[in-house]
């Protein structure tokens, strides 16, 4: 296969989102502009997924460091994030995670290689179910996972909701972007993070601070047959794949800079 036609097939795969997670959003498309290293080639990544600062970082980054250089972040970034992220869990804990998110995934299953004793909840992640890959690898590493349908988050959550009164210690999401006031994540993080505030159990935010923009970020919208393919006419479907969290249902940002207070991070990333 030439390096035309794997730099297209890449570039494919990011906008149909069978490449997943801002990290590997990112290797990948490191990895494509690398074959073919032109403005045109930059251009075309970048609007593949306008809502991943990792990407658009990585891609800046090719200006004043190697290839290997910048892999060797992402490496040294998700040992600080575990690192971190392993304070926090405590033997017992129930931790509620959504969507799949490398930073966490990788997180979670270093704190059971250090022998803690924690399990998850997590969901499905509709329409296009990310949340089983999330499943599925905890579950290969020796983690006991529960896994709830969208609608069923508040059991998992909430102390009242919840049958047989195990709920939910903690809170680990991953975020697509950081951003002054708040996060952009997978759809469903907001509804997540304010049930978790509201019942005060603590949000914390698993990131690569790479994933911090200044900028405005769009929210994505996608596809209506994703959620029902060939669906009356009279029906209007919408298809958001992001939302954002404002910053005040979030206890700390779990970053290669360290477990921060939102205000705190956002100065030191700067």
């Amino acid at each position: 296969m030439n390096k035309e036609r794997i730099f297209y097939n890449i570039l494919k795969n990011i906008k149909e989102v069978k490449i997943q997670g801002a990290r590997n959003i990112a290797r990948k498309a490191l990895y494509a502009y690398f074959l073919i290293p032109t403005e045109k080639s930059k251009r075309l990544l970048l609007s593949s997924r306008p809502t991943e600062p990792m990407l658009a970082r990585a891609l800046k980054e090719m200006k004043k460091k190697t290839y290997k250089e910048i892999l060797e972040h992402f490496d040294s970034a998700q040992d600080i994030i575990n690192k971190n992220t392993l304070e926090l869990i405590k033997n017992g804990d129930r931790v509620f995670t959504h969507c799949h998110s490398t930073n966490v995934s990788k997180a979670l299953i270093y704190a059971k290689r250090k022998g803690k004793k924690f399990e998850v909840y997590n969901t499905e992640t509709r329409p296009l179910m990310q949340g089983r890959k999330t499943s599925k690898e905890l579950a290969n590493a020796g983690i006991k996972v529960t896994q709830f349908i969208d609608s069923a988050a508040a059991i998992a959550i909430e102390k009242e909701n919840s049958k047989d009164k195990v709920y939910a210690t903690k809170v680990f999401i991953g975020a697509d972007a950081l951003l002054n006031n708040g996060i952009i994540n997978k759809v469903g993080s907001e509804m997540i993070s304010e049930l978790a505030f509201i019942h005060k159990i603590p949000v914390y935010i698993i990131a690569d601070s790479w994933k911090y923009s200044s900028e405005k970020i769009p929210i994505e919208k996608r596809k209506i047959d994703e959620v029902w393919d060939k669906a009356p006419k009279k029906i209007k479907i919408l298809n958001p794949a992001f939302e954002f969290v404002p910053k005040r249902y979030i206890t700390k940002i779990v970053s290669d800079l360290g477990t921060l207070k939102y205000e705190a991070f956002v100065k030191k990333v700067k």
